[in-house]
């Protein structure tokens, strides 16, 4: 989470780029309501997605509280009420969850990436935890892997043409860590195969990168490499690899992707972030080269990278048409910034200008210290909202708030 090879032909490296020059301000585009239960204490939110669980019509969310090691439920009950339901205690530091039906069964199982300690730490003891939906929202868990490089991210996917649900896993470790997939053999039951020894996996992403039909797999590395890897998948469940961008800058602070169609060209590209604030030499904060930036996919497993915008301390970036004018924008926010400045940015849109071009929107100067968000329309009136989730690391412990749901006025 909060921590920063090989040389392969092709890599894309990153290029200066000037800071963003179009730059707004628009403190009143939402309106900001707590949810859940009240803090005890300064809250570790790691992870929160927007997802109907239980599938009633109305859009909940699953958050990771990776200090008090649970996975929460905030249950949507209608009119914009949401009821916290506790899914799973003793979770050993959840940082990453994602909903799908793991057994095949009907019903949404959660899948959840567990490092144990979040901090600094090489021994052994990540975990990869399903939460078995018993069809009335009442869960079963199971340790699908323990005793491995502390586990950062985890998706399902059918890998290998079988028809069941296999699991792309991602460990960043300290020293090492890895990247494997889990092939199905049923019955809650996997076998594992390594597809990379490399510490400080941050995300693994699953899409058809490369136009054969067959799912492959993105996986962003921090530490000292600073790289994205592509795993291009035969459809068997062989994998091909090679790295499709690198930074030159060991501190570049790598921090989190996601895979949208940004120039709606039919293709998935990859938006990533750099804004980890803990870096090899310099004290935790920003950075003057974090921000933004996106992998245009051109074809065949190839990328072309483009910059697009600063923002100090960027995580979470997540891909929507927020203004609903047809192209697709960028929401990020700010874990690590000068919360000295009332002025800082923490919530901060990327608005699209139909070509690709981007104008730098600031959402919100608090709550301080998101490190979340997610976008999906909670109160169904087909303008989407944003929930976040707060994780300070270090002082000051003021300004926040662990969830909130951002509503867009109705005045606008």
């Amino acid at each position: 989470m909060f921590q920063p090879g090989c040389a392969i032909p092709e890599v894309v490296l990153d290029s200066p780029s000037p800071p963003i020059t179009r730059a707004e301000v628009d403190l009143d585009r939402y309106t900001r309501k707590a949810i859940g239960k009240k803090p005890e204490g300064v809250p570790w939110i790691a992870h929160v997605r927007a997802f109907d669980l239980n599938q009633d019509g109305l859009m909940d969310a699953i958050g990771c509280e990776a200090k008090h090691d649970e996975v929460i439920w905030l249950r949507q009950e209608g009119n914009g009420q949401f009821t916290e339901v506790l899914l799973a205690s003793n979770m050993q530091a959840p940082v990453h969850a994602e909903i799908s039906d793991l057994d095949e069964d009907g019903d949404l199982d959660v899948l959840v990436s567990c490092m144990n300690i979040v901090f600094p730490n090489n021994d052994k003891i990540g975990a990869l935890i399903a939460l078995e939906n018993d069809g009335g929202e009442n869960f079963t868990k199971r340790i699908l892997l323990e005793g491995v490089e502390r586990v950062n991210d985890a998706k399902a996917q059918d890998m290998d043409g079988d028809g069941d649900l296999d699991l792309i896993v991602g460990q960043f470790g300290y020293d090492q860590g890895e990247v494997r997939w889990m092939e199905n053999v049923g019955h809650w039951q996997y076998e594992s195969h390594s597809l990379l020894q490399l510490s400080g996996l941050i995300n693994v992403c699953v899409d058809d990168f490369n136009g054969d039909r067959h799912p492959d797999i993105a996986a962003q590395f921090s530490q000292q490499w600073e790289e994205i890897h592509l795993f291009e998948n035969d459809g068997k469940g062989n994998f091909t690899s090679k790295i499709i961008w690198g930074s030159t800058n060991h501190d570049f602070a790598s921090s989190g992707m996601t895979v949208a169609d940004l120039n709606q060209d039919g293709m998935p590209d990859i938006v990533f972030a750099n804004g980890d604030g803990f870096g090899p030499t310099l004290k935790p904060g920003p950075r003057p080269w974090h921000g933004l930036q996106w992998l245009k996919n051109t074809g065949d497993g190839n990328f072309n990278y483009n910059r697009i915008g600063d923002l100090a301390g960027a995580y979470s970036p997540v891909v929507r048409d927020i203004d609903q004018d047809g192209d697709q924008d960028v929401l990020s926010v700010s874990a690590f910034n000068d919360w000295g400045n009332s002025e800082s940015d923490s919530l901060v849109w990327f608005r699209n200008d139909e070509d690709q071009g981007f104008t730098k929107v600031t959402l919100a100067h608090e709550p301080i210290q998101l490190l979340t968000i997610d976008f999906a329309d909670f109160d169904g009136d087909g303008v989407g909202e944003i929930i976040s989730g707060c994780f300070p690391s270090a002082p000051p412990f003021e300004r926040i708030n662990r969830f909130a749901i951002w509503k867009e006025r109705t005045s606008r």
